[in-house]
Formats: structure tokens, sequence, C-alpha cells
């Protein structure tokens, strides 16, 4: 029996250092991005996803609670202009963003401050590309220790859905008349 508790306590120590090794070999920050051709001028589709009041016109989670309350702090738009939203919902939560890089038709990012969940930066890039707008919406989070750095790898497959479907809505917005 002795012999059976120490095979435990080693495996269980093995698991550990696995763990902890492990997670210092993955990526410290997790990036998550998706991209979709619009058939709409850069500035038509900024003109929508550079003023945080349009947002939840697009927002893949808007949709997830009806009653999500937004409010509006700051400048009415560019650098400084924050957002805030509250939900009873778990999946909303609540939380705010500020906009920290606005470069009109071309780039928008804002910090994420979900609280106690932790931030991120989310971001859309524009391009032309012959008759239409190449956009691109990314998500960046540091991954600041070893649970974290393991959580990283599913990111992609818990935001790549969303930043898609707001694509989708971001572009049928953006190519109506």
């Amino acid at each position: 029996m002795k012999k059976f508790l120490l095979s435990v306590a080693y495996a269980l120590i093995a698991l550990v250092v696995i763990f902890m090794g492990g997670a210092y070999i993955l990526p410290s920050e997790a990036v998550v991005e998706r991209t979709i051709a619009i058939a709409a001028p850069p500035e038509k589709v900024f003109a929508i996803v550079g003023d945080l009041k349009r947002f939840p016109e697009f927002s893949p989670w808007a949709e997830i609670d009806p009653g999500l309350h937004y409010t509006f702090e700051r400048p009415e738009i560019g650098i400084g202009q924050k957002m805030s939203w509250s939900s009873d919902n778990p999946q909303v939560g609540t939380g705010s963003q500020m906009v920290v890089d606005y470069e009109p038709d071309k780039r928008f990012a804002t910090t994420l401050d979900f609280g106690d969940m932790g931030d991120a930066i989310i971001y859309i890039e524009l391009g032309p590309v012959v008759n239409d707008t190449k956009a691109t919406w990314g998500l960046k989070s540091l991954l600041r220790n070893p649970l974290e750095r393991w959580m990283g790898l599913l990111y992609d497959r818990e935001f790549g859905e969303d930043l898609e479907k707001g694509l989708g809505k971001l572009k049928a917005i953006a190519e109506k008349s």
C-alpha cells in the first residue's frame, strides 16, 4: 500500500511539473483573427466600425441579450471614446472598451476590460482590395499565468466564430445601398 501511495504521489508531482513546464512552452499571447471582403469602400466601412455607438449594430454579442445596456463617455469619436455595457446574462456580463488606436479608413482598436475576467485588445484593420475592402477583425490577449496559457489554446474556437458572425453582419450593413 505504501508503494502504491508513493507511486500516486510521484505521478501527481510529475503531472504538476508537466502542467507548469508545458505552460511556459505555450505562447504568452493569444491572437484570433478573421477576415472578410466587403463590397464597399474603406471609408464607408470605417464609418461603421470607427464609432463605438455603432458597435451594437454588428456585434455578435449584442443579440445574446436584447436588454443589454450601453453607456458612452468622453469624446464623440476617436481615441478616448469609451463604451461600457452591462447585462444580467453571464454570457455577456459587464465590461467596457476604450478606443486606443484610430486611423481613419485603416485601423480601429480598443482595449477591452472584462473586470475579473481579464482584458484584451480588439482591432479591425481595413484595406482596399480591387473594388472591395478587406476587413480583418482580431483579438489579442496576454496570457499571464500557466492556466491562462493552457486556456489560450481554446481562444480560436471560443472567439473565432463570433468574429466571423460579426464580420458577416458588418458586411451586410456596409453593402446596403
